[in-house]
Protein backbone atom coordinates (compact mmCIF):
# COMPACT_ATOMS: atom_id res chain seq x y z
CA UNK A 1 0.00 0.00 0.00
CA UNK A 2 1.48 3.21 -0.60
CA UNK A 3 0.21 6.07 2.13
CA UNK A 4 1.38 9.89 1.91
CA UNK A 5 2.01 11.11 5.14
CA UNK A 6 1.65 15.08 5.93
CA UNK A 7 1.89 17.27 8.97
CA UNK A 8 -1.06 19.23 9.12
CA UNK A 9 -0.49 22.01 12.60
CA UNK A 10 -3.30 23.57 12.03
CA UNK A 11 -5.46 20.20 13.39
CA UNK A 12 -1.94 19.26 15.52
CA UNK A 13 -1.62 16.07 14.18
CA UNK A 14 -0.01 13.83 11.24
CA UNK A 15 -2.77 12.19 8.69
CA UNK A 16 -1.97 9.36 6.52
CA UNK A 17 -4.00 8.85 2.95
CA UNK A 18 -3.90 6.13 0.67
CA UNK A 19 -3.59 7.13 -3.48
CA UNK A 20 -7.51 7.70 -3.27
CA UNK A 21 -6.75 10.18 -0.66
CA UNK A 22 -9.01 8.55 1.96
CA UNK A 23 -7.54 8.87 5.74
CA UNK A 24 -5.67 6.05 6.99
CA UNK A 25 -4.82 7.13 9.96
CA UNK A 26 -3.37 10.29 12.46
CA UNK A 27 -0.98 10.58 14.61
CA UNK A 28 -1.72 13.83 17.41
CA UNK A 29 1.18 16.09 18.94
CA UNK A 30 1.82 19.13 20.70
CA UNK A 31 4.56 21.05 20.55
CA UNK A 32 6.58 23.26 22.90
CA UNK A 33 9.75 24.79 21.53
CA UNK A 34 11.99 22.03 20.25
CA UNK A 35 10.03 19.27 21.78
CA UNK A 36 7.67 17.17 20.70
CA UNK A 37 4.76 14.95 22.10
CA UNK A 38 3.27 12.34 20.35
CA UNK A 39 0.13 11.93 22.16
CA UNK A 40 -1.94 9.27 19.95
CA UNK A 41 -1.78 7.31 16.99
CA UNK A 42 -5.20 5.88 15.31
CA UNK A 43 -5.57 3.93 12.09
CA UNK A 44 -8.49 3.18 10.52
CA UNK A 45 -10.04 -0.32 10.76
CA UNK A 46 -9.92 -0.37 6.76
CA UNK A 47 -6.30 -0.07 6.83
CA UNK A 48 -4.60 -2.36 10.02
CA UNK A 49 -2.48 -4.75 9.19
CA UNK A 50 -1.16 -2.73 6.35
CA UNK A 51 1.78 -0.61 7.34
CA UNK A 52 0.15 2.30 7.76
CA UNK A 53 1.05 2.74 11.74
CA UNK A 54 4.43 1.77 10.83
CA UNK A 55 4.31 4.59 8.00
CA UNK A 56 2.72 7.11 10.02
CA UNK A 57 5.29 6.26 12.97
CA UNK A 58 8.50 6.30 10.54
CA UNK A 59 7.27 9.29 8.83
CA UNK A 60 6.77 11.94 12.34
CA UNK A 61 10.21 10.10 13.70
CA UNK A 62 11.82 11.56 10.20
CA UNK A 63 9.94 15.06 10.53
CA UNK A 64 11.31 15.71 14.24
CA UNK A 65 15.15 15.07 13.12
CA UNK A 66 14.24 16.95 10.30
CA UNK A 67 13.00 19.43 12.69
CA UNK A 68 15.60 19.09 15.08
CA UNK A 69 12.90 18.10 18.12
CA UNK A 70 13.26 16.10 21.24
CA UNK A 71 10.33 13.18 20.92
CA UNK A 72 8.24 12.40 23.97
CA UNK A 73 6.44 9.21 22.92
CA UNK A 74 3.38 9.27 24.88
CA UNK A 75 1.54 7.25 22.80
CA UNK A 76 1.59 3.78 23.46
CA UNK A 77 1.92 2.42 19.94
CA UNK A 78 4.82 4.87 18.83
CA UNK A 79 6.75 3.83 21.92
CA UNK A 80 6.69 0.41 21.67
CA UNK A 81 7.52 1.20 17.46
CA UNK A 82 10.01 2.93 18.77
CA UNK A 83 11.41 0.33 21.22
CA UNK A 84 12.22 -1.61 17.58
CA UNK A 85 13.98 0.99 15.83
CA UNK A 86 17.01 2.06 17.94
CA UNK A 87 18.12 4.34 14.77
CA UNK A 88 16.02 6.98 16.11
CA UNK A 89 17.29 6.66 20.37
CA UNK A 90 18.94 10.03 19.83
CA UNK A 91 15.77 11.82 18.95
CA UNK A 92 13.99 10.94 22.02
CA UNK A 93 13.36 11.97 26.04
CA UNK A 94 13.05 9.02 28.11
CA UNK A 95 12.69 9.66 31.79
CA UNK A 96 15.81 9.13 34.52
CA UNK A 97 13.01 8.34 37.68
CA UNK A 98 12.67 4.30 38.94
CA UNK A 99 9.13 2.78 38.22
CA UNK A 100 8.33 1.62 41.52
Amino acid sequence: MNLTVEDVPERERFEARDEAGELAGVVTYQVTGPIIVYTHTEVDPRFEGQGAGSALARAVMDDARRRNRTVVPMCPFLSGWLDKHPEYEKLVARSTRKVK
